[in-house]
């Protein structure tokens, strides 16, 4: 029983940690330009023309 203890509290510790993770990321702005991580794409490389 005291197992099962345990590894609730451990569980919650772990969430929480992601949680304060999550918090940190979204208040450092990481997600707030939703556009350009798929423009990227098209803008990396210059086109090559040499055959």
């Amino acid at each position: 029983m005291n197992v099962i203890f345990m590894l609730i509290f451990f569980s919650i510790l772990v969430a929480g940690g992601f949680l304060i993770a999550f918090f940190i990321s979204v208040k450092s702005g990481q997600y707030e330009d939703l556009n350009t991580p798929s423009m990227r794409v098209y803008l990396d490389d210059e086109p090559n023309n040499t055959k």
